[in-house]
């Protein structure tokens, strides 16, 4: 295993992208492009699902809305093992990123095209199945441009982090202006034309830059196997169908009840999961011990990750209703405040890409990095307590927002990149995809949780809310800091 990679990084030019890999910049493209889409569509969907019906909206209520945002990001990132399973078993990460691109591309055109909400429930399910199927895959894939002991490999994490909070940055300003001011049907469509332009541009420059990266199959399918899970998946799928059938029009399942479904699920896959790849033949007794180190930090980044996907749902609902709008002559877009996360990392990625570089051994150890990223995620909900102190009859400064948001990004700083380069490093060589698909899960699992915390929030609870959720974040991260060392020693010499 260890000469195959060594074999397949041969292949790769290794400079060429400012210090690091060609094949860096492709990625870097794909993923701008990729959140381009995603993040222009997240910008307006919140507001075109509760806006009246007058003012090009569907009309459904804010507390559903958020719910519905948040399974809708859960269901993204959980999708994500489809992805790690497709190409460790059958495709192989390259031919997988192709087929989730088209598949996301598709969904935002039938966005782009007026309906109604199933029209919005086959959108999302196309959107959610090609990011799941995408996703992972390009985050392996970058892991593959760099041995495990390349120094060089967080700030390439950081790089490619980049740029997709590039794509993040522009779409709100782009995407969110044109669907606000105009139609947001038309800020669908620019998001779907943003993503066939990266696909085209991943397709056209792949061949040259990656060389075999993302072209082999860890764990392939015998031809036993494959027999066994079509035939699986066609009972599945069968089942699935038989069960929407007979729910869905007597009213037994309705998006309520649907989201305690998914919350329930965002808690049981991934404890499947690390079930699964432990107790696992293939899994060697220095990976097992990885995986128990794993564990603490996927806990710390579900309550990292439950705090900044708030960002879009409840951020978004106190930007639109409860934030001063108009400076003099300016008049602030609500969806423009999803632009001050992705700013941040734009501007502050590259300094912690060349801190951690200059730091090389004498970095913090990965649950350290992971211990200041959660506590920093508590302060940035601390701090929307005070605006909201003198109580709820005025609207708030948006810099507020401005600031909470900033201690936000920098926790994502020390969390994020590192966290998926970590994953990449401990994971078990037969599930080398389906770990990163794992990492996404935490991120799932928050947003899952996530769907019945923002039915909590209201201008009654707003205090209690933001303080009781940064205190647990906080203390999560204490506890954490005091864990790393045994953490680290689990880690059988990963850093």
């Amino acid at each position: 295993m260890a000469d195959d990679k060594q074999k397949r990084l041969e292949t790769i030019p290794q400079t060429g992208f400012f210090g690091h890999p060609r094949g860096l910049a492709t990625l870097f493209s794909i993923e701008f492009w990729e959140r381009f889409s995603y993040y222009g569509m997240r910008a307006i969907l919140l507001f075109y699902i509760y806006y009246s019906t007058t003012k090009g909206g569907l009309g459904l209520d804010k507390a559903t809305a958020a719910s519905i945002m948040s399974i809708y990001g859960s269901l993204v990132y959980m999708s994500s093992i489809i992805g790690g399973w497709l190409a460790d078993r059958i495709l192989g990460s390259r031919s997988t990123i192709i087929f989730g691109g088209l598949l996301i591309a598709f969904g935002h055109l039938v966005l782009s095209i007026p309906g109604s909400v199933p029209a919005l429930y086959v959108s999302m399910a196309l959107i959610i199945l090609g990011s799941g199927i995408l996703k992972p895959n390009l985050s392996n894939i970058v892991g593959d441009l760099y041995s495990k002991t390349d120094y060089r490999r967080d700030a390439g994490f950081s790089i490619f982090y980049a740029g997709a909070n590039a794509g993040s940055l522009l779409a709100p300003l782009i995407v969110g202006t044109v669907g606000q001011v105009y139609s947001f049907h038309l800020g669908f469509a620019i998001a779907a034309v943003g993503m066939i332009i990266g696909l085209i541009w991943y397709i056209l420059t792949s061949r040259k830059t990656l060389g075999q990266a993302g072209r082999y199959v860890p764990n392939p399918l015998t031809t036993e196997e494959k027999s066994k899970v079509f035939i699986r998946f066609g009972i599945g799928a069968i089942v699935i169908i038989i069960l929407l059938i007979a729910t869905i029009p007597n009213g037994l399942l309705t998006i309520n009840r649907f989201t305690y479904v998914v919350s329930g699920l965002g808690v049981v896959i991934p404890l499947a999961y690390f079930i699964v790849m432990y107790t696992s033949k293939k899994t060697t007794q220095v990976e097992k011990s990885r995986l128990i180190a794993y564990i603490p930090l996927f806990i710390t980044a579900i309550c990292f990750w439950s705090i900044q996907e708030q960002g879009s749902t409840i951020f978004s609902q106190v930007a639109d209703s409860q934030t001063k709008l108009d400076l003099g002559w300016l008049h602030i877009q609500s969806s423009w405040f999803q632009s001050i996360n992705p700013l941040y990392i734009v501007i502050l990625a590259p300094v912690f890409a060349v801190v951690w570089t200059k730091l090389g051994k004498r970095q913090p150890s990965t649950p350290v990095k992971f211990s200041i990223g959660v506590i920093l995620a508590g302060i940035s909900f601390l701090i929307m307590v005070i605006p909201f102190m003198s109580g709820t009859d005025h609207k708030i400064s948006p810099l507020w927002l401005v600031v909470s948001f900033l201690f936000v990004t920098l926790g994502e700083l020390f969390l994020s990149p590192v966290g998926a380069s970590a994953t990449t490093k401990l994971a078990p060589a037969a599930f080398a995809s389906q770990t990163m698909s794992v990492w996404y899960l935490s991120n799932a699992s928050a947003q899952a949780i996530n769907a019945q915390l923002v039915k909590l929030f209201n201008a009654n609870t707003e205090i209690l809310y933001f303080t009781v959720i940064g205190i647990v974040s906080i203390v999560i991260g204490i506890i954490l800091l005091f864990l790393s060392k045994k953490i680290h020693s689990l880690m059988s010499g990963v850093d």
